[in-house]
């Protein structure tokens, strides 16, 4: 009888420090970054799943301002209201740019369409490269080009978008522009007897003894 008791005691306690063990662990467990633990998340499963009203909505509580109606005019003015501007963005811009296939399309379009007129010539036909070679006229127009170029034809406005303004290229005096400086070949001459000297051992001043 004793024994048994015991027994009964010893049981008991083994019940009681594995309950206490168990909620302590439920309780201690990790959130994974939530507000409930494994063991809460299951029991409020475990009650939604019987529950018959089901779970209360996420937005319950939420006060929503009703949207404002339409703003419409009156009804003397909705014949008079003004059209939406139409997009330029579409084929039909006069300054829509032409892609190549397009431009020779059209090129070709207007070569078949004048084959009887002796005076039309096509651009397709015209170059400035005759036979892989630039013609006289494409040779000599490039030469006064650069030609202007270097006189300073052009120094008072900006022909490419990588020369300076023209605030920085003006000068007191134009004559300064046609100074080309001291000719190479003089350079040359002047540098080649320096060296002369300089290996000679001798100084220019010794001329003059």
């Amino acid at each position: 009888m004793f024994a048994t008791h015991w027994f009964r005691m010893g049981a008991c306690l083994s019940v009681v420090v594995a309950g206490c063990s168990l909620v302590s662990s439920c309780a201690s467990s990790p959130t994974y970054g939530t507000d409930k633990t494994a063991m809460e998340q299951l029991t409020d499963d475990l009650g939604q799943s019987v529950s018959l009203t089901g779970p209360d909505p996420k937005n319950k509580g939420v006060k929503y301002t009703p949207r404002p109606t339409l703003v419409l005019p009156a009804e003397g003015q909705r014949e008079t209201l003004v059209q939406p501007q139409q997009t330029v963005a579409n084929k039909d811009n006069p300054q829509w740019l032409e892609s190549p296939e397009e431009t020779r399309a059209r090129l070709v379009s207007e070569a078949d369409a004048n084959s009887d007129n002796p005076n039309y010539r096509s651009p397709l036909a015209s170059s400035a490269i005759e036979g892989g070679r630039r013609t006289t006229e494409a040779q000599t127009q490039a030469y006064r080009e650069a030609r202007a170029l270097q006189k300073g034809s052009y120094v008072d406005q900006r022909r490419y978008i990588s020369d300076p303004p023209p605030g920085y290229r003006t000068v007191d005096d134009p004559a300064k522009l046609d100074d080309v400086g001291e000719p190479e070949l003089k350079k040359q001459k002047k540098r080649k007897k320096d060296a002369a000297i300089a290996n000679s051992g001798k100084q220019w001043w010794n001329f003059l003894q």
